[in-house]
């Protein structure tokens, strides 16, 4: 089977992208692990799909897997890279597209050559939503590890997110307590974990383990989840730069029952026949 695909990236944050409209695309999840391997494979943190729609007002179905071979419902510099793939293959010329998740949809915006806008939706805050094992909802929760007691806050952008304050994300124990938390039991579908400093109230510096990938240099919904946390918490305004280790991200929200809006660059590295 021989696969045409893109390799692209958003801050860093890199995917191999496939056309699942215009071939047949059916990877096991052994086939995508090697894929993303980066001695063996093409490597990536994320593998993207873009299929036909399954509703009626939607352009595109959007689908991503982990470098595990899982399958996740959110992705927001996949979600920028994907606006960008559609419109330099041709398979949209709109501005904006509506795209199906498995977590609802999305409307991506095609701003100019380097730069895409995301509607990423409105975040959840209720336990069950997220999901993290809680009988009631809070600005903080606890979970114990191998070596500490660590607050944060939860937050699900479509998917699962944990985020911490500390002090100096150098010194944040991310492989060590990122690791811990993305598997700990009070998350059941696992989680993204995201340690962020807050420099003002329109600025933070963030690094995010995420689940299936380890720590990445940049996760588009983290940064969401971030922000919407130093929100609730009353340490943030109501837009944001965030700067992650690939680069800088503009994020906005106005606050429960809005969307969250993310602004940054999509980048297509290099184009590749595969043969699996």
């Amino acid at each position: 089977m021989q696969l045409r695909f893109s390799k692209m990236h958003g801050l860093g944050n890199d995917f191999i992208v496939f056309d699942a409209i215009n071939q047949r695309v059916v990877l096991t999840e052994q086939q995508i692990r090697i894929l993303a391997d980066r001695h063996f494979g093409v490597g990536c943190d994320q593998l993207l799909l873009v299929e036909k729609p399954v509703s009626e007002i939607a352009d595109f179905k959007y689908r991503i897997f982990n470098a595990d071979g899982s399958e996740v419902s959110q992705c927001g510099n996949g979600a920028r890279c994907f606006a960008r793939f559609v419109r330099e293959k041709g398979l949209s010329n709109k501005d904006e597209v509506v795209v199906d998740t498995n977590a609802g949809q999305l409307r991506l915006t095609y701003v100019d050559e380097d730069l895409v806008s995301v509607n990423m939706g409105v975040p959840r805050h209720a336990p069950w939503a997220v999901p993290l094992r809680s009988e009631q909802e809070a600005l903080l929760y606890q979970a114990e590890i191998s070596d500490a007691t660590v607050s944060f806050s939860a937050v699900s952008m479509g998917n699962p997110h944990a985020v911490l304050q500390v002090t100096n994300v150098d010194e944040a124990p991310v492989a060590n307590w990122g690791k811990q938390l993305e598997s700990h039991s009070i998350f059941p579908e696992r989680a993204n974990i995201g340690f962020m400093q807050v420099l003002n109230r329109s600025a933070v510096r963030l690094r995010v383990y995420e689940r299936g990938a380890a720590e990445t240099l940049a996760c588009g919904s983290g940064a969401c989840a971030a922000v919407v946390a130093g929100i609730e918490l009353g340490v943030l305004d109501q837009q944001v730069k965030v700067s992650l280790p690939g680069g800088d991200l503009k994020i906005s929200w106005q606050g429960r029952g809005e969307p969250v809006f993310m602004s940054g660059p999509a980048v297509t590295v290099f184009e590749g026949l595969i043969e699996l």
